[in-house]
């Protein structure tokens, strides 16, 4: 931890630990976390005077110490918020990020580190994240997804987007997928947070797998438990699946701007809850979501269901007397 994050004051390198230790977060996770900080203590540094705005990438937050911290009031936070909206232009989910990181840090140090007494963030709110649809291939779209699958390796890619379509896999989820990790009809999943999951395999899942395996390499695997390979025979990469399923997209004449890998996470998602009778808790495990309200987004409705819920109607057919 020292060593990736070296100009990192101690308070934030132990917040860090804390973070990945005990609360399990990804590594992903916790350099977003390091820079989200590092991006704060460098406007407090520049707001005290102590460093300049024009010189701001390079500013180091080494020298951030207690005295520092607990001079920061939520005016600070305020404006901090406002310069990250303004001049960095940072999306209200960015800023929904920063402002949740920097909670949790103050968090942190009154109630796990207790050194200080109070929390200069207890009231602040989070920025207003803009609702809006998960976008999805409907289920004729992701047949033609399906049918386009063409190339030299086109039955690992075949296996590659179908279970996509049919587990709402996370790109990193995919890639990380061991033989070991399969036993006859179940997949086991390391997700997030390193949290474990189990994903049951349907049919067409179970089928490209098995027609995959039939001809995956054996001989020079350089990692021989990782299911999908490159051409060099290593475990494929998250750039290289997403370049086959742009590929996959293009072929159907699907719009790649708009689609990508995770974009048929949440097709999966959208089918199962569509067409699977699959209630919201369930599609929670199968997705690995921690919180019930992220899996909801995913309960939208159709014009279909929307227009056969009205036809339904009792007085759907109803025709006043003359």
């Amino acid at each position: 931890m020292v060593d990736i994050f070296e100009d990192a004051p101690s308070l934030v390198i132990n917040y860090l630990s804390y973070m990945q230790n005990i609360k399990g977060k990804s590594e992903k996770t916790i350099k977003e976390y390091y820079y989200d900080l590092r991006t704060f203590f460098r406007f407090i540094k520049c707001k005290r005077k102590l460093a300049q705005f024009s010189d701001f990438e390079n500013v180091s937050i080494s020298d951030v110490d207690l005295d520092l911290i607990k001079s920061i009031t939520m005016d600070d936070i305020y404006d901090y918020m406002f310069y990250v909206a303004k001049d960095r232009k940072n999306s209200s989910h960015t800023r929904a990020r920063k402002s949740s990181c920097i909670k949790s840090f103050f968090l942190f140090l009154t109630t796990k580190a207790k050194v200080l007494d109070v929390d200069p963030t207890k009231e602040l709110e989070s920025p207003k994240i803009p609702k809006t649809l998960p976008k999805y291939l409907t289920l004729e779209e992701s047949m033609r997804l399906l049918e386009a699958v063409d190339g030299e390796f086109k039955v690992r890619d075949y296996a590659i987007i179908t279970l996509f379509l049919n587990c709402g896999l996370r790109l990193s989820e995919l890639v990380g997928i061991n033989l070991s990790s399969i036993k006859d009809d179940r997949l086991y999943i390391k997700g997030k947070g390193n949290k474990e999951r189990t994903i049951y395999l349907n049919e067409a899942c179970q089928n490209a797998i098995n027609e995959y395996l039939k001809e995956r390499p054996h001989e020079g695997v350089k990692d021989k438990d990782a299911l999908f390979l490159s051409k060099r025979k290593s475990r494929i990469t998250t750039k290289m699946v997403q370049v086959i399923v742009k590929k996959a997209l293009a072929r159907a004449n699907l719009d790649t701007t708009k689609y990508s890998t995770h974009k048929l996470r949440h097709t999966a998602a959208t089918l199962m809850y569509q067409y699977g009778d699959v209630d919201v808790r369930t599609l929670q495990k199968i997705l690995g979501h921690e919180q019930l309200t992220t899996t909801q987004i995913y309960t939208h409705v159709s014009d279909t269901q929307i227009k056969d819920a009205t036809s339904k109607n009792p007085l759907a057919n109803f025709k006043k007397k003359d």
